[in-house]
């Protein structure tokens, strides 16, 4: 049984959910919206090239959600999953989660998104195991900060590093699926890196180094 591992936003979903979800809590009126998305359009831009110091997005990005129940919240991200990420879930990302589950691989996601929105995205997809980015709550209610090492570029095998010491897992065979070269440092540490619908950088290196690239929709 190998690992199966896969970036989440424009791999799995044709779309980042960090800023589908900063759209929903302007439709809620939990921010002022044409303000706030005009700011998450800008930092998701830097992300895309590069520039984005993560730690800045999660602060502007939870906000909102400080002071907030954990309840309130995962009340309101099921009908939106079900609602907007569903219907932008990849089929063929589908077929290949389903490929690697009969082979008997080991199906993990590792996404630079908040927990709260990759653990119920993760569930729709049927898949259990996933690291993201985890969220600060003091007795149940969130505080708008983030705790840990974020799985963000070398984060993520930061991240994936202790998750194999846990599960006493190892790489060995593993194959990384994701679209940003963002996770170039993963896709250089598995020994079957795929990129799925890349952008330009990482499209440059996955022709130099011969690496598979996937076209899903």
């Amino acid at each position: 049984m190998a690992l199966a591992i896969f970036d989440l936003d424009e791999t799995l979903i044709h779309g980042d959910c960090a800023s589908l979800w900063s759209e929903q809590m302007a439709r809620l009126g939990w921010v002022d919206g044409k303000a706030f998305l005009k700011r998450d359009q800008e930092m998701m831009q830097a992300y895309g090239k590069g520039h984005l110091q993560m730690e800045d997005y999660m602060a502007f990005s939870l906000e909102p959600v400080a002071g907030r129940t954990l309840e309130e919240v995962e009340h309101l991200i099921e009908p939106w999953v079900e609602e907007v990420i569903e219907p932008i879930i990849f089929a063929d990302a589908c077929r290949c989660i389903a490929e690697h589950r009969q082979r008997g691989d080991r199906i993990l996601i590792i996404s630079a998104s908040g927990v709260h929105l990759v653990g119920p995205i993760a569930a729709r997809l049927g898949v259990e195991e996933y690291l993201a980015i985890e969220l600060e709550a003091v007795n149940g209610v969130y505080t708008g900060k983030t705790h840990g090492v974020l799985t963000y570029r070398e984060g993520k095998i930061t991240r994936l590093l202790e998750w194999l010491d846990q599960e006493q897992e190892n790489l060995e065979g593993a194959s990384f699926y994701s679209d940003s070269r963002n996770d170039l440092p993963l896709l250089l540490k598995v020994d079957h890196p795929r990129v799925v619908n890349p952008d330009p950088v990482l499209r440059e290196h996955a022709q130099t180094n011969g690496w598979p690239i996937l076209s899903w929709s």
